[in-house]
Parts: structure tokens; C-alpha cells; sequence
């Protein structure tokens, strides 16, 4: 990707443009489609249903995305992965055909993103305050997707501290998962050694050592969580305890479980996400009216695009298929300006026509494809990395 720019745009129907891609040639793709609230979408193609007649609004939906998603499919790498928000209008279609599309073994996750916590108050019903986030893998084998984050460590979680400073906690050695135990797991039942007193611990007898076997609260066998060479070859993470247990006092083996200073250390994502840690809409309103103007009525927070990127390799190539106001491209050039990466961008819009005397229209933006352009060209000149156009429906470089 050397030479490329941060980011490219390319205005026309993103199935032209996905199919005219190599095969393989993307990461990720993150995409915000129209969520088929009742009002006409863009992309009217003109499917029909099995019997021949005019697909329903859903169904008509659905057959509009089923061709681009294959798309997606065809032009992700094996590392590759799909990200993709919606609403409540079609988050069930969209997960039975993600399911078709990829398969059932390549779904990852559906995260709740908490975009509007205060509600929607138009309307009846419920104040609506999410929406969600579909995560398909291309090879759930090879993907690189790594759910976790070095932001969400505490360090409160980590009450001890070494003689050298370093900070830790005490992890049992056994396995506390049930599933896990002498009949499924043979090989990781078997003796260790320790001392309570100076709290070594070995996987072969020595003086003042006692011999401990890996239990269950309740007495029950159990494993352990690392093997014996394992133990010899970190004997340093681990120390023999003597706890209170359920049954009395007992010998056990912990693990040194370190808080490692230099941002090596990561904690799982949950899969609900909320707008203090990746935005809102009013927040990406606001990021959006800095570089552009009020030009949107409901772009996505570059911070949950950010998120997302921080799961993958700082080298992706990323593409948006309904880029809509420029989110992407803008959270690509963001977390390139943040840790040096090399990640690129192909941003696709179809040129529709912005609403007659819209903020949006008055600002001579008279296409959301312009507001794109207009975006991605102020993210450049803020930020740099680059920006280039292809002309309609060509190939990505």
C-alpha cells in the first residue's frame, strides 16, 4: 500500500464498484446501509420475488443488499471481516442473510451500540437509544479480528505490586471452567509441588514442598490451566498459597497475572458499546459540522468506527460501500494520525439527491455523494495522509 493515499473516493453504485475489485484485496469492510425505515431507498433495484411478483418493502430490502453483501464476501481476504450497523427495521433479515451470504460459522458478534442515549422522544412505543453492529468473519479460521482493547484495562484490577514496581494479581492455576476436568482434559491433571511458606512452585518434588492437586471448591477433581513444561518454564508467575476453602484450609497454586505498563496487555470487548466510549450523534453531528457544516441528519461517531479499526492490523485496506457522510474515511485517517498505521480507505457513494432546501442543498452539496467528497477533502487538508477520486465504477489501485 505503499504510496497510496489515506483515503479514495468513488461516486456510483457500489455493486458496479465491489465487483470490479480483485478478489481478496480487502480487510474489512465497515458500511452503514439504508435501514429501510418506510421511506424510498437509493439503490431501487428492481428485483422480484420467487413467484414473479414486486417484492415487498422488506423483501426488496433484502434482495437489495443480497448481491452487494455477496460482494463484500467475494472481495474480503481470508483475515478479513465484516462490520455492518442496523437498526431494529431489518436487523433480523440481515442476520438470516449474513447467514446465508457467509455462513453461520462466520458470525462474530452482534454488538448494541448505545448512539442516542437519551431516546428518540418522536414517535410511540419506547425511546429507542441503540442500534447494532453485525460482525461476519470471511474465514473464522484465519481472521484477524482480535475483540479486545488496551483502553479497557483497569488498573484497579491489579491490587499487588512486585518488589521492581510491578503491578499483579493472583489467577488460580486451575481451571475454574467445569467442562474442563480429569475425563475431558487427561493430560493437564497431575501433581505440582509447592511451598506455602517461600511460595515456590515446581513441577517435581523438592524440600518443604507439598504436593498439590488441582480440585474444585466443592473437592471435586480438576485441571490445570498450563502444562507441566509450562510450570518449569515460568515458575516465577506462580506461587503456592494457603487459602481458606469451602471444605477448610487447603494448599493451592495461583498465577502471577501481570499489568504489563507498556500497552501490551488487552481486555475483551463487551458487546454492548456505550456513547461515552465511541460517541453519539449528536457527537458525530458536531465532528461532522467542524469540518463541513450541519450537513447530515444522522452520521455515525468516527469513535465507533475507531473501535472497530482498533480490532484489526494497522495495515488494512478498508472499504465503504455506503459511505454516507465520510465516517470511515475520517476515523481511517484519525487512527492513521494516531499510531503511524498504514490502513487505506475506498469510500463508495451513489450520488442521491439531497433533500430541496436541506442544510445540506443551501450549502451546494446538491448529492450526499458530494457531501463525501466534501468531507473526505477536509479530513485531507486537517489531517493529511491523502486523497485521490476515481472516476465512476473503476477499479480501486
Amino acid at each position: 500500500m505503499t504510496g497510496r493515499p489515506c483515503n479514495t473516493f468513488v461516486e456510483g453504485d457500489n455493486l458496479d464498484v465491489l465487483r470490479s475489485l480483485a478478489p481478496g484485496s480487502v480487510d474489512l469492510v465497515y458500511t452503514d446501509p439504508p435501514y429501510n425505515t418506510g421511506n424510498d431507498f437509493a439503490y431501487a433495484d428492481r428485483f422480484r420475488a420467487a413467484d414473479g411478483a414486486r417484492a415487498g418493502r422488506h423483501g426488496a430490502w433484502v434482495e437489495m443488499m443480497r448481491p452487494r453483501l455477496e460482494a463484500v464476501r467475494d472481495v474480503l481476504s481470508d483475515r478479513g471481516a465484516l462490520f455492518i450497523s442496523i437498526d431494529d427495521n431489518e436487523a433480523a433479515r440481515l442476520r438470516l442473510l449474513l447467514d446465508e451470504v457467509f455462513g453461520e460459522q462466520c458470525f462474530l458478534a452482534q454488538v448494541v451500540v448505545n448512539l442516542n442515549p437519551k431516546g428518540r422522544q418522536l414517535g410511540n412505543g419506547f425511546a429507542t437509544s441503540h442500534e447494532y453492529v453485525l460482525v461476519y468473519a470471511r474465514d473464522p479460521r484465519r481472521c484477524a479480528v482480535d475483540a479486545s482493547s488496551a483502553e479497557h484495562v483497569d488498573e484497579g484490577d491489579f491490587p499487588l505490586t512486585a518488589p521492581d514496581g510491578r503491578r499483579f494479581r493472583h489467577l488460580p492455576l486451575r481451571n475454574t471452567n467445569k467442562k474442563f476436568n480429569p475425563i475431558t482434559a487427561r493430560t493437564l491433571h497431575f501433581p505440582l509441588y509447592g511451598d506455602p511458606v517461600s511460595g515456590r512452585v515446581a513441577s517435581a518434588a523438592f524440600d518443604g514442598a507439598v504436593e498439590v492437586l488441582p480440585v474444585f471448591g466443592d473437592g471435586r477433581p480438576a485441571v490445570w490451566r498450563w502444562s507441566a513444561p509450562l510450570v518449569d518454564e515460568r515458575p516465577d508467575d506462580l506461587v503456592c498459597r494457603t487459602i481458606q476453602g469451602k471444605l477448610g484450609e487447603r494448599v493451592d497454586v495461583f498465577q502471577r497475572d501481570w499489568l504489563h505498563r507498556d500497552g501490551g496487555r488487552r481486555k475483551k470487548l463487551r458487546t454492548i458499546w456505550p456513547s461515552e466510549e465511541i460517541g453519539s450523534t449528536d457527537t458525530a453531528v458536531a465532528e461532522l459540522k467542524d469540518l463541513v457544516g450541519h450537513v447530515f441528519e444522522s452520521p455515525k461517531p468516527t469513535g465507533l468506527v475507531r473501535r472497530i479499526l482498533g480490532t484489526m492490523p494497522s495495515d488494512v485496506t478498508v472499504v465503504d460501500p455506503f459511505a454516507g457522510s465520510g465516517t470511515t474515511g475520517h476515523a481511517v485517517a484519525l487512527a492513521n494520525a494516531e499510531d503511524g498505521g498504514t490502513r487505506h480507505c475506498l469510500s463508495i457513494n451513489w450520488p442521491e439527491p439531497t433533500r430541496p432546501g436541506s442544510n445540506a442543498d443551501l450549502a451546494g452539496l446538491p448529492t450526499v455523494a458530494a457531501i463525501t467528497r466534501a468531507r473526505l477533502t477536509a479530513v485531507d487538508a486537517r489531517l493529511g495522509g491523502g486523497f485521490s477520486e476515481l472516476p465512476p465504477h473503476s477499479p480501486a489501485p
